[in-house]
C-alpha cells in the first residue's frame, strides 16, 4: 500500500525543468518560490516579481537577508547582475502586456477545465487576490503548483472548483507531489507519474477524470 507524504521539493523541481534560456517567469507567493531554488545551472531565466523587480536570484543565505529586497510575498529575494527595479504600473504592464512565458501559481483548488482558485476561502479571512487574475491571463503558459491531496485526504484536483475563481479556462499545467498534468479537452492528462506513486494510485486519489497518456513515463521523486 502507497502511503501518501506532501513533497514540494518535487513539485519545484520538476517546475524548474519546464523552462529554456531568455524565458520570463513569474512566481507566486508560497511554493512556486521554491522553483527558483532549481533552474538547472546551464539556463538563464528572468525572474519576474509583481511588486517591481525583474532578474532575481535565488533565496538569500540565512543571515545575508536585505530587508528592503523582498519580493510581492514580503519573503526576502536576491537580485543578479543586470537585474532592474520599477513601479507597480510598469510591472503590471509587462504581465498585462504579454511579456510573461510562464506563470506558477499556487492553488486552493485547480479543475479539470482549467480553472483556479487560490484566493478566497467563504468565512475566512481574505488576505487579498494579488495579481493572481492578471498573470493568469496576461502570461503564456499557466501553471498550477499544489501538493495533491489537503490534509484532510481529499484532492485537490477537482472536476469543477468549489471555491471561488480566482481565473477560468486559463490553467495549461498542473504538477503535484505524484505526478505532472496537462488540462486538455477537460480532463487532466497524466504526462509524468513521480514514484512510488502509479497511475491506478492517481486516479483512485483524484476528484477528477484522468487521462493516462499512452507516453506517460515514470520518473524519481
Amino acid at each position: 500500500m502507497i502511503e501518501y507524504t506532501e513533497n514540494k521539493e518535487v513539485i519545484a523541481k520538476r517546475i524548474a525543468r519546464f523552462f529554456k534560456t531568455g524565458d520570463v517567469v513569474n512566481l507566486g507567493i508560497g511554493l512556486p518560490t521554491h522553483v527558483g531554488n532549481y533552474v538547472p545551472s546551464d539556463v538563464t531565466v528572468i525572474l519576474q516579481s509583481e511588486n517591481g523587480m525583474l532578474g532575481l536570484g535565488p533565496a538569500p543565505a540565512p543571515g545575508q537577508e536585505d530587508k528592503d529586497l523582498t519580493n510581492a510575498g514580503a519573503m526576502p529575494v536576491t537580485i543578479l547582475p543586470g537585474g532592474v527595479f520599477f513601479d507597480s504600473a510598469t510591472s503590471f504592464g509587462i504581465i498585462r502586456g504579454g511579456h510573461v512565458d510562464y506563470t506558477v501559481l499556487g492553488v486552493l483548488e485547480v479543475d479539470q477545465d482549467g480553472n483556479l482558485a487560490n484566493y478566497m476561502i467563504p468565512g475566512k479571512m481574505v488576505p487579498g487576490m494579488g495579481g493572481a487574475m492578471d498573470l493568469t491571463t496576461g502570461s503564456r503558459v499557466v501553471i498550477a503548483a499544489t501538493t495533491h491531496l489537503e490534509k484532510s485526504g481529499t484532492s485537490k484536483l477537482k472536476r469543477r472548483c468549489i471555491l471561488p475563481l480566482t481565473a477560468v479556462h486559463e490553467v495549461n499545467i498542473v504538477v503535484t507531489d505524484v505526478g505532472f498534468f496537462e488540462v486538455m479537452g477537460g480532463k487532466f492528462h497524466l504526462i509524468e507519474y513521480f514514484r512510488p506513486y502509479t497511475p491506478e494510485w492517481i486516479i483512485a486519489h483524484t476528484d477528477a477524470d484522468i487521462v493516462v497518456r499512452e507516453s506517460c513515463i515514470a520518473c524519481e521523486s
